[in-house]
């Protein structure tokens, strides 16, 4: 005589329960949590890139266009603030490719919460993969500018220096800054539309006060100087250009750009977080 198996008790399956519950001030930052959801950060970022790009002829080679562009004119108006010993379209585009990664960075990431406001007020995901998905994007796009800079060298014979392998790290950096300070925008976007209407003009300043359009050493004194090393993007512009064409530059300009990235993004961070809960009801 067999006896059926006894039903299953509670213990045997267990169930994960989360609770989400609003804290008030600051908070602790759980990066196993975007661990845990880095399936939507996947799938958030593959669905920016099709979007901006479905139904186009040219695809991902929009994302050259403007630095392009920008390098076209100042290749016409500002040949003279290039070195002699590298042609200046080489010269422009090296500085302008950190900087279009650092700007579509912080224009995606500070709108990025308004933007998915409708997946934000309806299910619980840790918010921090909004704005982290958008620099995804802004990096995909920065790899495919630095291959049209690669086929722009082979055709001004401009070889690469050894000190390419060093390119990551300060590519690194700049994605570290952009994230930061898009955290920042971000969260303020939320309560504060006009920081969408003042983004655009932040990059065009932002563009001016970054060595772009001449060499850091144009000012070695004064209070521009002083301006250009607290710019967290002039040590990744330099870095670079030292990395890929041997221009020179301080080892103390990629250390204190490293620094500031890395407190801005600590304070992002932690600034995110303390806003966070209050994201669904403002958005």
């Amino acid at each position: 005589m067999t006896t059926a198996a006894p039903p299953p008790t509670p213990t045997d399956h267990p169930l994960q329960t989360r609770v989400v519950e609003p804290i008030s001030g600051w908070r602790a930052i759980h990066l196993r949590e975007i661990w845990d959801y880095r399936e939507l950060l996947w799938i958030l970022s593959l669905r920016d890139i099709q979007v901006r790009y479905q139904q186009t002829v040219l695809g991902a080679f929009w994302t050259v266009v403007q630095p392009v562009a920008y390098m076209l004119v100042f290749v016409a108006f500002f040949r003279g603030n290039a070195p002699r010993n590298v042609p200046a379209p080489i010269f422009f585009f090296c500085g302008l490719l950190p900087f279009q990664l650092f700007a579509s960075a912080l224009g995606q990431a500070s709108s990025s919460l308004v933007d998915n406001q409708n997946l934000i007020t309806k299910v619980y995901f840790p918010r921090l993969v909004v704005p982290i998905a958008s620099s995804i994007t802004a990096m995909i796009d920065f790899c495919v500018a630095l291959v049209v800079l690669l086929v722009m060298m082979a055709i001004f014979r401009v070889a690469p220096t050894p000190r390419a392998l060093a390119l990551p790290l300060f590519v690194l950096i700049g994605a570290v800054a952009a994230l930061g300070i898009g955290l920042w925008l971000s969260a303020l976007n939320v309560e504060y539309r006009d920081v969408r209407q003042a983004v655009p003009s932040l990059v065009q300043f932002w563009l001016f006060i970054s060595p772009v359009l001449y060499p850091l050493d144009t000012f070695p004194t004064g209070w521009r100087h002083y301006l250009l090393i607290a710019n967290p993007l002039s040590g990744v512009v330099e870095g670079i250009r030292w990395s890929l064409l041997g221009s020179p530059m301080q080892l103390n300009l990629a250390l204190t750009s490293a620094a500031i990235s890395v407190g801005v993004l600590i304070t992002g961070l932690y600034y995110f977080r303390r806003m966070e809960d209050r994201f669904a009801d403002m958005v």
